[in-house]
């Protein structure tokens, strides 16, 4: 299998425009997506290579492109819709909670609803508010929907090549702020990454480190800093979907080290951190050797562009909170 140097927008827009080309049934349907190519040019040429009538420019109504989505799922095209940030997803919050993600309990079966709904997310990037939140919690908590967030670009495709060939509707998160950040080599065929399995980065003995998305990186370059200062190494966990969580995974490492971080960019009250310190407690809570801690968002809006690093989880906010639990 042949590879390539790709960043995370690259290596989505390959991915897009192989599953065109290998499944007709495939559709993009978004606001920009088609002559302008996407606000992040996620779709760039592929309005030119197939047609109006795939690459479909939407008016500006996320209810309006998620519930047509629906409908065109449901009889028999596999709609991959983008939505430009995630707070603006909100508008068709209800077509997706409550029809997309419950159509196949509805039916007991008989009918599912096989879309991705893409869409940016994440402070970073010097955007308003509305354009750099992250609310994968809200969307965590609904039966039937499947929530998945990639670290890196050889994840970005094999991921949006399994979602796109689920029979469920994903929804798949792209942290803005990664999307040029980095290249690594990616398979130039289609490749499926399995949903619902977490990637051990770097394995470790005295600290489990759990992240998703764009806080993956940052908390390598923070494991690196406390690794060479305290002695001692920590094992990284990249969930790659919050929904299905891969527990076995967090468990073991758990059980193994007796500590754990867990980092993410969303507000503390109700985010995912929050889940995943419960599944600790319930599962492996006589391993442990100190408090569980989050290393997270801070429960106000995402401020404006002054105080935008102050709101985001820092390296530095990291390198403590693991020496805290490390010396516990």
């Amino acid at each position: 299998m042949t590879q390539e140097k790709k960043n995370i927008l690259e290596a989505i827009n390959e991915t897009l425009d192989q599953l065109l080309a290998k499944d007709e049934d495939i559709l993009l349907l978004g606001e920009d997506i088609g002559r302008n190519g996407g606000v992040f040019r996620a779709t760039d040429g592929l309005f030119d290579k197939y047609g109006e009538n795939r690459v479909i420019d939407t008016p500006l109504a996320e209810s309006g492109i998620i519930g047509s989505s629906i409908g065109l799922a449901l009889n028999g095209k596999k709609p991959i819709v983008e939505i430009q940030f995630l707070a603006f997803i909100y508008p068709g919050f209800e077509q997706l909670v409550s029809h997309a993600a419950r159509m196949r309990y509805r039916t007991r079966g008989q009918f599912t609803v096989p879309m991705v709904i893409r869409t940016p997310y994440g402070a970073g990037i010097r955007g308003p508010e509305l354009h750099s939140e992250s609310v994968e919690s809200f969307f965590a908590h609904t039966p039937g929907l499947k929530v998945v967030v990639p670290s890196n670009p050889r994840d970005a495709k094999g991921l949006l090549t399994a979602a796109a060939n689920d029979p469920d509707p994903v929804l798949f998160l792209e942290d803005t702020k990664m999307y040029r950040a980095f290249k690594e080599e990616v398979p130039s065929e289609l490749y499926e990454t399995p949903i619902g399995k977490a990637n051990i980065v770097k394995e470790g003995e005295d600290l489990t480190v759990i992240a998703w998305g764009g806080m993956v990186r940052e908390a390598m370059k923070a494991v690196k800093k406390v690794e060479q200062e305290n002695n001692c190494t920590c094992e990284i966990i990249d969930l790659r979907s919050i929904v299905p969580l891969d527990a076995e995974t967090v468990i073991e490492s758990v059980k193994k080290t007796g500590r754990a971080v867990i980092i993410h960019e969303a507000h503390q009250t109700a985010g995912f951190a929050g889940e995943i310190i419960s599944l600790i407690n319930e599962e492996a809570l006589i391993y442990l050797r100190s408090p569980i801690k989050r290393i997270v968002g801070f429960d106000v809006p995402v401020p404006q562009f002054l105080s935008e690093n102050d709101y985001l989880p820092t390296v530095d906010r990291m390198v403590e909170g693991m020496k805290e639990t490390v010396h516990f």
